[in-house]
């Protein structure tokens, strides 16, 4: 046995007890002793790996090691394996901003130039996240690492995408997509932001009728007019007739449509459409066959169909082209505060162009009604439980899902496209050359995978799907953590690819946390420079305090307000952790371990109400109350144990023989049993003391030893 020392230096120990771990082997789940046997599983989300850790990584780590290092305790074959996700649009638009500081730009670069420049730079990060991982103490287990572009992974969500292709599923479909002209891709629903907005409404006159918009640049090519079946103030007009009519440049010949999708209410109750434009207009079109022409190009500049405008950007266009209606007297008035919502790209805010664009598609309702049914009948738990009602009404309202993505950095999409009728040919072996339906020549797509579709195949790509021991073992998985803010980017397509692909839930339990705030409450981003670095905490005030910090009274799925001061005060909790542990073990020199003890009643009272205290934690544990758990913990170590139990002891430790045997043994047990429940918050210091314990077939780490019972 050694002493502590007189003062605890988180420093000094942290990454000595790291390495005893990794020595030890037992982050392995096969390496662990052979009366584990019951798995338990948590899949880390795959961290981005385009910069570095912020506390929201800090938080996810620190709650999925409580849970790996709890299970472990019980007795469980746990496995926690760790990921790095290549983060396909969102690491190319970090990238792209570090190439516009150097004056560089994609578009002028070789893909394969491109794609190897941003291999290396992920590949950095990788590194340092790793570091940084086990910097928050996370037992993973770091033989099963994987990274969604290895080779294995690649080959799973191929297979995956030739299954849905097979199954009619997966089709290439000129169909209107969410466009960002600035990073030049397409973008799937949920990677866009609604915004209000307030602009300028114009009213125009289109023949006999006065439309309104707020984008008069898209009109040029409008020549349809569509108004509402049961609208009566048009019922003189008849679906299909033509009508002459001067427009901006020139005349045209208007067709009228009648359909339902009108809403009656809005400006004069008719519109013209821009089919190419808009998704409401595109759906009008594709229910009654209507040509679709392009106005504006995918760099947002208009076409020649504008006249004397091609060329423009919209925001310069628009201001010349309503002088132009008002010269025609095509204006009939503006509405100045007209407030509406639009959509904006998530990464960079640019407003999103609706545009026609073949792209890859996934039809999701028959693989949204699997994982509908599941939930229905509770087969995956939502913590906290709303999460249920919210992904149920998600997947039963769900769209078709875009998966092309036009950027280098990701994984290609296995595919070609015919020269002449344009069909799209998945091709995972790359042996096709003709198209199978024309005979045509074929070319190599050269899209890739949003990244979603990759990490949602995650669970069981990772494990080795559908053959490896991994798989058979340890899928399904028994906990999902993550955000709760992407709870449908992520978590629900989990459940559908799982089901569809396995067909097994790809885990049991869906614990969602909410964001790590500033000390303000506000949320953390680079541009208003109040991004916390879990590591910055950890330096300062030790790796347990922040954990702890992170944990008590932090309810899952609302929003953490994170002050340096909570840490600050956690790391108080430390120190006292140390202090009471060094004068128990200088007290205990001399007990041995097996010696016949007799406690007096209050002694053995003490003993019965600290069973209790364990008996309630573990089922707060078991329930995923950690925050709750945290704090009866946090509470009972220093009011119950410190400030009563060890004063209560002091003047027995120098009575008799017996008297001090008592007390030394209640002590120890205290302290030994209650290292062990804290030690899946605080991992690092209870190591540390549980190695000078003088315990009777003590384990070679704490972090094998058993809960308490």
């Amino acid at each position: 046995m050694l002493e502590l020392a007189k003062t605890y230096n988180a420093k000094e120990i942290e990454d000595k007890i790291y390495k005893l771990w990794e020595k030890s082997g037992f982050f392995n789940p096969n390496k662990l002793p052979r009366t584990y046997k019951k798995p338990f599983t948590i899949i880390m989300p795959p961290t981005n790996a385009n910069g570095s850790l912020h506390a929201g990584h800090g938080l996810v780590l620190t709650i999925e090691d409580i849970m790996i290092r709890y299970k472990r305790m019980r007795g469980y074959k746990t496995l926690w394996l760790p990921g790095l996700d290549h983060a396909g649009f969102e690491t190319q638009v970090v990238y792209e901003r570090q190439l516009e500081k150097e004056g560089r730009s994609r578009f002028t670069m070789k893909p394969g130039d491109l794609y190897q420049e941003i291999m290396e730079f992920t590949m950095r990060n990788k590194k340092n996240i790793e570091d940084q991982t086990k910097k928050i103490g996370s037992s993973c287990d770091w033989s099963r690492e994987k990274f969604t572009l290895d080779a294995d992974i690649i080959k799973t969500v191929y297979s995956t995408f030739k299954k849905l292709y097979n199954d009619g599923l997966v089709y290439r479909g000129r169909r209107i997509v969410h466009w960002c002209p600035k990073h030049q891709t397409s973008l799937s629903d949920l990677e866009t932001i609604d915004k209000k907005q307030t602009d300028k409404l114009y009213y125009l006159q289109y023949g006999p009728f006065t439309i309104a918009t707020a984008r008069p640049e898209t009109k040029f090519g409008d020549k349809y007019v569509v108004m509402h079946p049961d609208d009566k103030r048009y019922k003189d007009y008849k679906h299909g007739q033509k009508i002459e009519l001067e427009w901006i440049n020139g005349k045209v010949t208007a067709t009228v449509i009648k359909d339902k999708a009108i809403d009656m209410s809005f400006g004069t109750g008719v519109m013209t459409i821009t089919p190419w434009h808009d998704a409401v207009d595109f759906d009008i079109a594709e229910r009654h066959s209507l040509d679709k022409e392009q106005i504006i190009d995918f760099q947002g500049r208009l076409l020649p169909i504008a006249g004397e405008f091609a060329g423009m950007k919209i925001g310069e266009a628009r201001p010349k082209i309503v002088e132009k209606l008002q010269a025609k007297g095509l204006l009939v008035k503006i509405d100045e505060n007209y407030t509406h919502v639009v959509k904006t790209c998530y990464k960079c805010g640019a407003l999103i162009e609706p545009q026609i664009k073949d792209q890859w598609f996934v039809k999701m309702k028959p693989l949204a009604e699997p994982a509908i049914e599941a939930i229905k009948k509770n087969k995956i738990r939502f913590i906290p439980a709303h999460y249920k009602k919210i992904s149920l009404h998600w997947l039963q309202n769900i769209i078709d899902w875009n998966i092309s993505r036009q950027i280098v950095w990701g994984i290609p999409i296995p595919a070609k496209i015919c020269d002449s009728c344009g069909a799209g040919i998945v091709d995972i072996e790359n042996k096709i050359s003709a198209c199978h339906k024309c005979n045509g020549s074929v070319r190599k797509e050269t899209d890739t995978f949003d990244t979603w579709f990759s990490s949602g195949q995650w669970p069981f790509a990772a494990l080795g799907y559908p053959s490896s021991k991994d798989y058979k073992t340890f899928y399904p998985t028994q906990v999902m953590e993550t955000a709760g803010e992407i709870i449908f980017f992520w978590v629900c397509r989990m459940i559908m690819l799982g089901l569809y692909v396995s067909k097994k839930i790809p885990f049991e339990n869906v614990y969602l946390h909410g964001l790590v705030l500033d000390a303000k409450g506000q949320k953390m981003s680079k541009s208003r420079g109040n991004v916390i670095n879990p590591l910055d905490l950890t330096e300062k005030y030790g790796t347990d305090a922040f954990r702890i910090g992170m944990v008590v009274g932090n309810t899952p799925g609302t929003s953490l307000a994170l002050n340096e001061d909570r840490i600050r005060g956690y790391k108080n909790f430390a120190n006292k952790i140390w202090n009471a542990s060094r004068f128990v073990l200088m007290n205990v020199k001399d007990y041995k371990p097996g010696t016949r003890v007799v406690l007096n009643q209050k002694q053995k009272k003490t003993l019965a109400d600290f069973k209790k205290e364990v008996k309630e934690i573990e089922k707060l544990m078991d329930s995923f109350k950690f925050y709750i758990a945290a704090e009866k913990i946090y509470h009972y170590f220093w009011h119950t144990f410190c400030d009563n139990i060890i004063e209560e002891n002091k003047t027995k430790l120098s009575g008799t023989a017996k008297e001090r045997r008592a007390s030394q043994y209640l002590l120890l047990e205290i302290l030994s049993s209650s290292l062990k429940i804290l030690h899946p918050f605080m991992p690092l210091i209870t190591e540390e003391i549980y190695q000078q314990l003088p315990l009777k077939n003590k384990k070679k780490t704490l972090m094998i030893e058993q809960w308490p019972q």
